[in-house]
This record gives structure tokens, C-alpha cells and sequence, in this order.
């Protein structure tokens, strides 16, 4: 049974391997299509894995506190807008040291609030 499902997975990849070769030779339009289409995918993936821990994690998120749960949410939501505009932020060698500092802060941030959520 194991076989079989390995089999079935090379071959997957294998049949994504073709079609992105074949595209390759269709022109821009087309890879920069398939492009989009395996972002999207694999955006409604993370969205999906997010609102499965959120919905059993959230008696701890709720035990939090208003204050953890708001600096969690924030830092959450400023870490997605900075990955998000990575190439405005790339542009220039200051707004690299914006984009790094501004993700070091959402670390600190969700890494204060899981400690604070540790203390009794």
C-alpha cells in the first residue's frame, strides 16, 4: 500500500513538472497565470491552517487577556502587511532595516505575549 501511494506522488510531481514545462514554452502569460494560481492556492492553504488553530486554540487565545490578545493580533497583522509589500520594502537599503526591524518587533511581540501566557 505504501508503494503505491509513493507511486502516486512521484507521479504527481512529475505530471506538475510537465505542465510547468510546457507552459514554459507557451510564453509569459500563461507561467505567470499558473504562478498566480499556485500563490492563491497555497494563500487559501495558510488561511485554512490559521482558522483550524485558531478555532482550537481559542479558549487559550480568549484566556489571554485583552491587552496580550490585542498586542498578539497587532503583531500578527503588521508581520502579514510587511511580508506582504516585501518588494516596496527590498527597493532601498533603508527600507530593508524598516522591514527587518518591523518583523523583529512582531517576534518580540508574539514571543512576550506566549511568555506572559506561561506565568500563573
Amino acid at each position: 500500500m505504501k508503494v503505491t501511494t509513493n507511486v502516486r506522488n512521484v507521479a504527481v510531481i512529475l505530471l506538475i513538472a510537465a505542465v510547468i514545462y510546457a507552459l514554459g514554452h507557451t510564453g509569459d502569460f500563461a507561467l505567470g497565470f499558473l504562478e498566480t494560481l499556485i500563490g492563491l492556492a497555497f494563500m487559501a492553504a495558510l488561511a485554512w491552517i490559521a482558522s483550524r488553530l485558531y478555532r482550537e486554540h481559542r479558549t487559550e487565545i480568549y484566556g489571554l487577556g485583552t491587552r496580550d490578545r490585542a498586542i498578539a493580533y497587532i503583531a500578527v497583522g503588521v508581520g502579514a502587511l510587511a511580508l506582504t509589500a516585501v518588494n516596496r520594502f527590498w527597493n532601498s537599503g533603508f527600507g530593508t532595516v524598516v522591514w527587518v526591524v518591523l518583523l523583529g518587533c512582531c517576534i518580540y511581540a508574539l514571543y512576550a505575549v506566549w511568555r506572559a501566557s506561561r506565568e500563573y
